[in-house]
């Protein structure tokens, strides 16, 4: 049986959209990386970046993993050049004959399994990270049609893959799938960096390479300056923290990049809400891992989450954290992981909750403890092994 023991590697073509800073670029090169010890040889296909996007693909290189870019392949729509693109990947697929072609995010998910449906693919997979079907990023019409195109781009994929069991329960109601043609497959990512940290020995170092008081707390945030990301939010809420007394000594550092109107737009909110002086700016940080330790806390506020990797990173490097309760978030925080979940949609009840926070973290062994959980759940190996699996099932399934 491909992919079970000794003979040629199972050709794997991986396809996404691009290759900007988040978690989902992490995890394709994981997989593209990691599955060739498992039988699988894996040729990764992405599209461009978008305006404003920070550049990730540094790290297939530091892992010397070639990227094959199709030009067009981004996430804005635009019929034209989105056929050309599946007409590109047709006669690719044709001429390579990969057994599987598994897509991940949107744009990748549209084109790539169209033509991997119309070359022939006998295994076509796509790996949901998050979706755009909750009605926070389009209008309800627009969701609507969103929806009925991934549904029918449902019936085109032998197995939907999705990062949490939330959010299995939420795209089973909206493709209408049952509950069980959607596999689970958690993220999974190389911890050991943010294993290594110390805050307590560290911080004054981070603190220092960041230009940040060592006097002051600091609140962060992680993350791309994306709508989905809802900085405003944060920013209402800090600016909230900021008015107690009890917050004054508090600052809050943002790191990430976007386009440059968005971080326009978001420098005018924090000048607006009185709190311009009291935010700093880091733009994108390439090894997170020195953030981290700088920190006091690590805060959330996103509309939608698949899987939230800066909450992973900051849990694995001894942070806590208050993140919104929303997509798979409550799938990563809870007991053992301490970690404050924010229900209500309010800058007051965030701001509540990074005070709460601030004033009595998590101790020690509650720190620990949430290490030892998130290193078992979120792992790279167990990452690996879990699509390994998938990827064998699927092949005997077709008895391949």
């Amino acid at each position: 049986m491909p992919g079970d023991g000794p003979g040629p590697p199972v050709p794997v073509h991986r396809l996404i959209a691009r290759l900007n800073i988040g978690g989902p670029a992490i995890h394709v090169v994981e997989l593209t990386t990691g599955l060739l010890d498992r039988g699988f040889a894996t040729t990764l296909i992405t599209g461009d970046l978008g305006p404003g996007e920070g550049d990730m693909s540094y790290l297939a290189a530091e892992r010397g993993l070639e990227i094959e870019v199709v030009p067009g392949m981004d996430p804005t729509l635009h019929p034209l050049k989105d056929l050309l693109v599946i007409a590109r990947l047709v006669r690719r697929f044709r001429r390579d004959r990969p057994l599987i072609v598994h897509t991940h995010t949107a744009k990748a998910g549209a084109v790539g399994r169209i033509a991997a449906a119309l070359a022939g693919v006998p295994i076509r997979l796509h790996t949901y990270h998050g979706h755009v079907l909750g009605g926070a990023y389009f209008p309800p019409l627009l969701t609507r049609v969103f929806t009925g195109v991934e549904r029918a781009l449902a019936r085109l994929t032998n197995r939907i893959v999705v990062v949490s069991p939330s959010q299995r329960d939420e795209l089973s109601a909206m493709l209408a799938l049952p509950p069980d043609e959607l596999r689970v497959v958690p993220l999974g990512f190389d911890l050991a960096p943010f294993l290594s940290v110390d805050p307590s020995r560290e911080r004054e170092r981070a603190r220092s390479s960041l230009g940040l008081d060592p006097h002051l707390r600091y609140v962060g945030v992680v993350g791309r300056l994306a709508p989905v990301k809802n900085h405003e939010l944060m920013l209402e809420a800090f600016a909230r923290l900021r008015s107690d007394p009890s917050g004054s000594d508090t600052r809050l550092l943002v790191v990430g990049g976007g386009p440059s109107e968005r971080e326009r737009a978001l420098r005018a909110r924090a000048e607006a809400l009185g709190i311009g002086s009291a935010v700093q700016w880091a733009g994108w940080v390439k090894h997170t891992e020195e953030v981290y330790p700088a920190l006091d806390v690590l805060a959330l506020t996103s509309h939608d989450e698949g899987t939230p990797v800066a909450v992973i990173e900051a849990v694995a490097s001894g942070i806590p954290v208050v993140a919104r309760a929303v997509g798979g978030v409550g799938d990563v925080l809870g007991p053992p992981v301490p970690g404050c979940l924010v229900t209500e949609d309010t800058p007051e009840a965030f701001a509540s909750a990074l005070s709460r926070t601030l004033a009595a973290p998590p101790g020690p062994t509650q720190l620990a403890q949430g290490r030892r959980s998130i290193t078992e759940r979120f792992g790279r190996e167990r990452l690996l092994d879990d699509l390994a699996d998938l990827y064998r099932e699927e092949l005997r399934r077709l008895g391949r």
